[in-house]
C-alpha cells in the first residue's frame, strides 16, 4: 500500500510509489479512520504560510510552494497545504493589518480570495482551481477564517443566502478582535446566525477545502464558545470532512473537555516565534494539556518557525540545539507538526530536522506521553511506542550551561538493563542499568528508545 507506515522498529516508513503528483494516502493518514470516523487521527501535519508570507502569499507563491512540500516533505507525512490570514485582502503587504480594510466577498458577505492575488478566483469559483490542485499533488488544502461577519459586509447590509435575514440582523458589533480590523462578531443567539456561518462553510466546502483555521476564537474562551460551537455545526452541515483548528492562545485549560469536542487541534499559546523565552514556556503549557490530547483532539503548541522568516528578512533565531529541541518536545508531547518557515529556502539542516523518520514515529504513533518531574532546570517526558513495550525518552536542558539529565529506569517502568537509541542520529549507544543519564547542551534535547 502507498503511503505511510510505521514499521517493526518504530521507524516512520514511506511506500509511496512513482511521483508525487501519483501519490494516494491511507486513510488514517487523511485524518480519518477507515470507514469514517475521527477526523485528526494522527497530529496533524503540514505547512502554513503565516510565519514566511505574513499575510502577503499570492497564487504563485503558493504553487511554487505546494509543489517543493509535496517533493520534500509530503514524503514524510506533512500533507497540509494551509493558506493563512487576508487571502481575500487586496492591498495586504506585511505582518500588518489594514486599517480600513475592502476585503473581497460575494453577495452574501461571504469572503472569497482577492482577484488580484489568486487569478484563478477571478471566474468566481474561489479557490477551487488551486484546491483541485493541490489535492493533484497528494495534499490537503487549508485555508484561515477569521471568527465572525465581515464588517464591509455589515455595512452593505447585505443579504444571508437562503434566509430573510441580513448581515446587521447577526452582527455583533461589540464583539470585535483586538488585532484585526476584518471582522464583527456572529450573535449565535439571533435568527440567521447559524444560517450564515452554514453559507460560509458550504461554500468552502464547495472549494474542496479540507482544513480551516480559524482565528480569533479561542481567546476569550467563553465569549466565543457558541461561535465555536456554530462552527463546528456548520462544518458537520456540509457533510465534508473538514478539520477546524482555533486560534489562538492561550485557550484555558479548564476548557478542555468542550475544546476537543467542537475542534481537531486549539492553539495552547498566542502567536510563537523563534524566541527561548517562547520555547521554554510552551514545556508548561504542553504538561498543563497533557491529559486532554487524544486522537482527533490535539493541544497545539503552534508552527514551527523553522528556516527563513518574516517574508525573507531573517533565518531562525533559534539555535541548532534550540531547533532540536523544538522538533523534540513537539514530538514527544504529540502537537501538530506544522511548518512555517518558506519552502523555497529550505536548507539541507533544516530539511533533515523536519524528516528524522524515527522522530517523526514519535510524534505520530506513541502513547502513554508524559513529563516527568524529576530535576529542577530539565525537562524530561517518555511515551511507549504503539504495539510495543519500549520507551521512548526524551531529556531536556533548560539552563544556559550543559549538565547532566538523569532518571531512574524504575520511573520509565523499566528494570535491569537496556538498550538505548539515539533517534536524532540513528544509532545504538549502548545499554544503561538503572538509570539513564545523559550531559545535554544548553537549551538542548536528547530522544531515545529504550528496548
Amino acid at each position: 500500500m502507498n503511503g505511510l507506515q510505521i514499521n517493526r522498529r518504530g521507524i516512520l516508513t514511506s511506500g509511496f510509489a512513482g511521483t508525487a503528483a501519483s501519490i494516494v494516502l491511507p486513510a488514517i493518514a487523511k485524518g480519518r479512520a477507515p470507514g469514517g470516523g475521527v477526523l485528526a487521527a494522527r497530529p496533524p501535519m503540514g505547512w502554513n504560510s503565516w510565519n514566511s508570507f505574513a499575510t502577503t502569499i499570492t497564487e504563485a507563491q503558493a504553487r511554487e510552494t505546494a509543489a517543493i512540500m509535496a517533493s520534500k516533505l509530503l514524503p514524510f507525512g506533512y500533507d497540509i497545504f494551509t493558506v493563512d490570514i487576508q487571502w481575500y485582502e487586496p492591498e495586504a503587504s506585511s505582518y500588518e493589518y489594514n486599517g480600513n480594510p475592502v476585503p473581497a466577498m460575494d453577495g452574501y458577505g461571504r469572503l472569497i480570495p482577492a482577484p488580484n492575488r489568486f487569478p484563478s478566483s477571478a471566474d468566481g469559483s474561489g479557490f477551487t482551481k488551486l484546491a483541485a490542485d493541490v489535492h493533484r499533488m497528494g495534499m490537503k488544502f487549508g485555508i484561515h477564517l477569521m471568527r465572525g461577519i465581515p464588517r464591509l459586509a455589515v455595512k452593505k447590509n447585505l443579504p444571508i443566502l437562503g434566509t430573510k435575514y441580513r448581515a446587521a440582523d447577526v452582527a455583533d458589533t461589540t464583539s470585535i478582535c483586538s488585532w484585526n480590523p476584518d471582522m464583527y462578531g456572529v450573535d449565535m443567539t439571533k435568527p440567521g446566525a447559524q444560517a450564515y456561518y452554514d453559507s460560509v462553510f458550504r461554500l468552502y466546502a464547495d472549494w474542496s477545502v479540507d482544513f480551516v483555521k480559524m482565528d480569533d476564537m479561542s481567546r476569550p474562551y467563553d465569549a466565543h464558545a457558541p461561535e465555536i460551537e456554530g462552527a463546528h455545526k456548520a462544518i458537520v452541515n456540509t457533510g465534508r470532512p473538514m478539520m477546524l483548528s482555533l486560534s489562538p492562545g492561550e485557550t484555558p485549560v479548564i476548557r478542555g473537555d468542550h475544546v476537543r469536542q467542537y475542534a481537531q487541534m486549539w492553539r495552547i499559546s498566542d502567536d510563537f516565534w523563534d524566541e527561548w523565552a517562547m520555547l521554554e514556556a510552551q514545556f508548561t503549557r504542553l504538561e498543563n494539556w497533557n491529559t486532554w490530547r487524544r486522537p482527533g483532539a490535539w493541544p497545539d503548541a503552534d508552527m514551527l518557525p523553522l528556516g527563513r522568516l518574516a517574508l525573507g528578512k531573517r533565518d531562525t533565531r533559534f539555535t541548532p540545539d534550540e531547533q532540536r529541541t523544538l522538533m523534540t518536545l513537539w514530538s514527544i508531547a504529540r502537537s501538530p507538526l506544522i511548518m512555517g518557515g518558506d519552502l523555497r529556502h529550505l536548507d539541507t539542516p533544516t530539511l533533515a530536522l523536519l524528516t528524522n523518520r524515527e522522530v517523526l514515529a514519535v510524534n505520530q504513533a506513541s502513547t502513554d506521553n508524559r513529563p516527568h518531574f524529576v530535576q529542577d532546570g530539565a525537562r524530561i517526558w517518555s511515551a511507549r511506542p504503539e504495539g510495543s513495550q519500549d520507551r521512548y525518552l526524551a531529556l531536556f536542558n533548560t539552563t544556559d550551561k550543559p549538565r547532566e539529565v538523569t532518571i531512574a529506569l524504575r520511573d520509565l517502568g523499566k528494570s535491569g538493563s537496556v538498550s538505548v537509541r539515539d533517534l536524532w542520529s540513528g544509532r545504538a549507544t549502548g545499554t544503561a542499568r538503572d538509570r539513564i543519564t545523559r550531559t545535554v547542551s544548553p537549551h538542548g534535547a536528547e530522544l531515545y528508545r529504550l528496548t
